[in-house]
């Protein structure tokens, strides 16, 4: 099994600890080509940006995710196909955070 996520530390001046790193992750089978986004230490989904993609789409994802916890984001999102693809960029997000949490 491949490994898909890169941990960076988060730069910002924001009220999240410096201990909170942003992950990317390489998609697989959708338009976009990744994804980075935070979760902190109380497990809620931060600063989700998808590279590529249907704009419009991803940015809706990424905003109504927005401070939801990872694993109710992932519980919504999981499955997700995009026409025939048997994945999607919500379903490609959905993996990113599992493996992000340990669970993939």
């Amino acid at each position: 099994m491949q490994i898909n996520l890169v941990c960076t530390p988060v730069t910002g001046a924001d009220n999240r600890k410096k201990e909170d790193f942003t992950m990317v992750y390489k998609t697989s089978g959708v338009c976009s080509s990744a994804i980075s986004f935070d979760i902190d230490d109380a497990g809620k989904v931060h600063d989700v940006k998808f590279q590529g993609g249907c704009s419009g789409n991803t940015q809706g994802v990424a905003k109504l995710i927005e401070g939801m916890d990872a694993k109710e984001a992932i519980s919504r999102l999981e499955g997700i196909r995009c026409g025939f693809r048997p994945t999607s960029c919500p379903d490609q997000l959905s993996k990113a955070l599992k493996q992000a949490l340990g669970e993939a």
